[in-house]
């Protein structure tokens, strides 16, 4: 049952960092539009042009989703002996932690120009 319950949290973490992460990265358009006095010229130029912005990777109906969907197989799967592995904990709740830090790292650098 732990491993269940690890592997749902490593999953609804993924879910959660998707759900957090904008579809389109502003940064690398900023840096990729700027002008040469610095400023960056993002905003809508044109009046029937929408400035959005932000727009999440993983809209909010499909993380609810997939999040119950993971949710409902986990207790399913939490049923069953073939699922109820022997772990050791702490390298579990490590890995969980590294793999945190690592996504989030990865996920949204930190830039200096």
């Amino acid at each position: 049952m732990r491993t269940v319950a690890y592997a749902l949290g490593i999953y609804l973490l993924n879910l959660f960092l998707a759900f957090l992460q904008p579809k389109f990265d502003p940064s690398n358009d900023i840096l990729d539009n700027e002008m040469e006095d610095g400023s960056a010229g993002s905003l809508p130029t044109k009046q029937d042009e929408e400035f959005r912005p932000f727009i999440r990777r993983l809209p909010e109906f499909k993380f609810w989703y997939e999040a119950t969907r993971a949710i409902a197989i986990s207790f399913v799967c939490s049923w069953f002996d073939i699922f109820d592995v022997p772990v050791f904990w702490p390298v579990l709740v490590m890995y969980w932690f590294i793999l945190f830090i690592l996504t989030s790292m990865i996920q949204s650098p930190i830039r200096t120009t």
